[in-house]
């Protein structure tokens, strides 16, 4: 069945009060803290492939978005990049189904992009619309790491409760947020949920990021996953940073301004917060200079 640009899978299966759980690469998942989080969903739930886009090269520059070639059982296979949709349905009776969104930033027809999303979101009555990810911020791997968010709805005071700050950003975007900004005209609730990641770090996979914003969705869907592994690889991830830490008196330096920095933040006491000096400012340009060079 075809839903806007997307090739859904038939038949369709009943879905349960199904809520949406989107990923956006590469614009909201560094240190791949979005993937890793619906990975662990998706095999926890055993989700299974429901939809994806019929003609991905309609809205991905494949010049930026290579497709890859792989060898399977000696046979040459190509994979294209591609946006698609799991469905995933927890084993307790009574419990929303989950559609896992896997998007790619589009190049082109943004907004024909995201009219398909829409659509596909209408089309299954979805009840609630969630975007994950991650940024890089002026925060110190010493402390709890920050989650920022926003939701329509009963949800809203949820993450109030669980320490989610109001998103305070402002600055370029993607065009994929108007998923977000149009849905409630659907009557389909909205969420997104912000990891905030050490921007001295920039780690290929930030455990400690995932397992913070696992931590958030399990109280929310009051789900008890099993978060030992992604615990203790956080764990041994915050252990060779304090000895990067120890090693170099600069970096010290710059995770004790930003403690600092951080305190003042997350306290209601403080109306204003106390500026980095120049030179961790330009450590941290430098540190964003070299990794958009990489």
């Amino acid at each position: 069945m075809r839903i806007g640009a997307f090739q859904v899978e038939e038949p369709l299966p009943e879905l349960r009060e199904p809520h949406a759980l989107a990923i956006l690469r590469p614009w909201i998942d560094v240190g791949s803290v979005g993937s890793m989080t619906v990975a662990v969903l998706e095999n926890h739930f055993h989700a299974k492939p429901l939809a994806k886009l019929v003609k991905p090269g309609n809205f991905f520059d494949f010049t930026r978005y290579r497709p890859i070639v792989r060898l399977v059982e000696g046979q040459r296979e190509v994979e294209i990049p591609n946006s698609f949709i799991n469905h995933a349905r927890p084993s307790e009776p009574g419990g929303n189904d989950f559609l896992i969104f896997h998007l790619l930033e589009p190049h082109m027809l943004g907004e024909d992009y995201v009219d398909s999303v829409l659509k596909v979101l209408q089309k299954l009555a979805i009840k609630r619309y969630c975007l994950i990810g991650s940024m890089y911020d002026v925060v110190p791997h010493t402390r709890p790491l920050i989650v920022s968010g926003s939701a329509t709805g009963p949800v809203e005071g949820e993450l109030r409760k669980l320490d989610v700050r109001p998103i305070n950003y402002e600055g370029p975007t993607t065009i994929a947020i108007l998923i977000s900004q149009l849905a409630p005209r659907y009557n389909i609730e909205v969420m997104t949920l912000i990891v905030h990641l050490p921007q001295y770090v920039r780690l290929e996979r930030d455990y400690a990021g995932a397992l913070r914003l696992m931590e958030v969705l399990c109280s929310l869907y009051h789900s008890p996953f099993a978060l030992e592994e992604l615990r203790n690889k956080a764990e041994k991830q915050s252990e060779e940073m304090n000895r990067a830490m120890e090693r170099e008196s600069q970096l010290r330096e710059v995770v004790q301004q930003l403690e600092i920095h951080y305190d003042a933040r997350v306290s209601e006491a403080e109306k204003e917060q106390p500026k980095l000096s120049p030179e961790i400012e330009e450590f941290l340009r430098e540190v964003t200079r070299r990794f958009e060079q990489d």
